[in-house]
């Protein structure tokens, strides 16, 4: 059968869903395995994680179903609110949407493939991008942090 990249990843999070899985509790005990001092900085978990969870699974899916008039928007805003923490290293946004790749496809279980992969990572691919775009676009116009005028934290 030859499904959209977005039929993919529907699937797979339709599999995790059935199973019962809350992929946000699994995805975030992993974060903070890899990055334990930025736990410190969510005032309220339980709202971040709900909302952190949501919006990337959303942008990934609207990348795949090609709604990128309203991801790009979206990217913008939060690499800009993300600027409030300081000059995040790319290698937490990078491992944030591979943990959450990596646990949606735990949950799936036997839903999960290489072509459902493969659609996950194509998206998180194109979102990387955007992200990197939004973070050098705020950089360029607003370059207080990196210029030191600003406090990283």
């Amino acid at each position: 059968m030859n499904l959209t990249d977005a039929e993919r990843m529907e699937s797979s999070l339709i599999a995790g869903a059935e199973a019962g899985v809350e992929l946000r509790f699994i995805l975030f005990r992993k974060f903070f395995a890899i990055w334990p001092d930025r736990q410190a900085d969510f005032l309220n978990l339980d709202a971040a994680s709900r909302r952190m969870t949501d919006e990337t699974l959303e942008m990934l899916i609207g990348l795949a179903k090609g709604e990128e008039q309203w991801v790009w928007p979206l990217v913008a805003e939060l690499a800009f609110t993300h600027r409030s923490y300081g000059q995040l290293p790319w290698a937490e946004y990078e491992s944030w949407i591979e943990l959450t790749i990596e646990t949606v496809g735990e949950a799936a279980g036997a839903a999960w493939s290489l072509e459902t992969e493969a659609a996950w990572t194509r998206q998180a691919e194109r979102l990387k991008t955007l992200i990197l775009e939004a973070r050098t676009g705020w950089d360029e116009v607003m370059p207080g942090h990196v210029a030191g005028r600003l406090s990283p934290r």
